[in-house]
């Protein structure tokens, strides 16, 4: 592969099946994405998703980062009989008690692992919503507790495993999606809670780990600071960069969610110019994915710096013995560990 080029395309975008068309090959070449998703979709067996990841990385000339949604639990990509299979996050952090965040440590360890030997080097977690009683089933049972700061413990283990594997960590979904009681996959939440609670308890998490090389962030609409979703508020992009202190790389949540309404295109140059680095997007066509690679265009001169940065967290995995940690996974948490 060549070096990389000068400046990335403002994009994190996906392929149909388990290879690269002819058609996405010529596509990834032309716009340059930043990098790319996986889903369920695009898995079959350990060898072919290796050889994708490479299709990938040949595309665009060099080694871009390639993500993937694996918190376990319900959202998990690689799953059974060839990968493990975990309890939901909540489920997990209760069964570990005052261990949680050793267990939290060892489950991000070996999900690192796993993603790593088939050349998946980021992942899209951890999720630090803080939940409520009243946050949307969709989310919470993909929480790590249900206090601030207890939430920020699981999630600084997790980021420290991820990195130690490898591989690196997305925080999601900034500055919080726990009030939320709409499922944005379909329908756009409003929060209506005071900015102090904000303050206090959902952006708590985001800035205590501002650190993460990389952030995603919520299209929910938060009225104490804007009457546009986060991902498209430039009101809450200060507040992202200035109050919460995340100054990564920042991704939207797919754009192609029903949460937002508009024009790809639209949405697109419109999450840019809100201050969003690049833009990914999921599940579409080839046409929609050129489409939104025009519309988000190159990296701006800020964003291609923070992608370097968040680059420059790779390193080469520690030495671990899986079958170790695994049984000390069985200790704290007993047989049913994986769900």
């Amino acid at each position: 592969m060549s070096g990389a080029r000068p400046r990335f395309g403002a994009t994190i975008l996906d392929a149909e099946g388990h290879r690269l068309s002819a058609d996405e090959k010529a596509l990834f070449r032309d716009v340059n994405p930043f990098g790319f998703i996986l889903f369920a979709r695009n898995i079959d067996t350990p060898d072919q998703v290796r050889a994708l990841c490479d299709d990938f990385r040949e595309a665009v000339g060099h080694h871009c980062p390639i993500t993937i949604d694996q918190e376990g639990g319900r959202v998990q990509r690689l799953r059974a009989p060839l990968w493990r299979e975990w309890l939901p996050p909540m489920d997990f952090v209760k069964a570990a008690g005052d261990k949680a965040a050793e267990a939290i440590y060892i489950r991000f360890r070996l999900i690192a692992h796993e993603l790593y030997d088939l050349g998946i080097d980021s992942n899209c977690a951890p999720m630090v919503d803080v939940p409520r009683a009243e946050t949307h089933e969709f989310l919470y049972n993909r929480c790590y507790g249900v206090t601030a700061s207890s939430i920020a413990l699981m999630g600084q283990a997790a980021n420290d495993a991820m990195l130690a594997g490898g591989v690196l960590p997305v925080i999601k979904h900034i500055p919080g999606h726990g009030l939320a009681t709409a499922d944005s996959h379909f329908e756009l939440p409003r929060v209506s809670a005071p900015r102090e609670e904000l303050d206090r308890v959902d952006f708590s998490p985001f800035k205590a780990l501002r650190d993460t090389p990389m952030g995603m962030t919520a299209h929910v609409v938060y009225d104490a600071v804007d009457k546009a979703p986060a991902t498209l508020s430039k009101r809450m992009m200060q507040v992202i960069r200035e109050d919460i202190g995340f100054d990564n790389l920042v991704m939207t949540d797919d754009i192609s969610m029903k949460a937002l309404s508009g024009t790809l295109s639209d949405l697109s140059r419109d999450a840019i110019k809100a201050g969003c680095d690049v833009i990914l997007h999921c599940n579409g066509t080839l046409a929609e994915r050129a489409e939104v690679a025009e519309a988000a265009g190159e990296m701006t001169d800020a964003a291609q710096r923070r992608a370097l940065r968040a680059l420059s967290y790779r390193q080469k995995p520690d030495d671990i013995d899986t079958a170790a940690l695994d049984a000390q996974l069985k200790v704290l948490l007993g047989e049913g560990m994986h769900g």
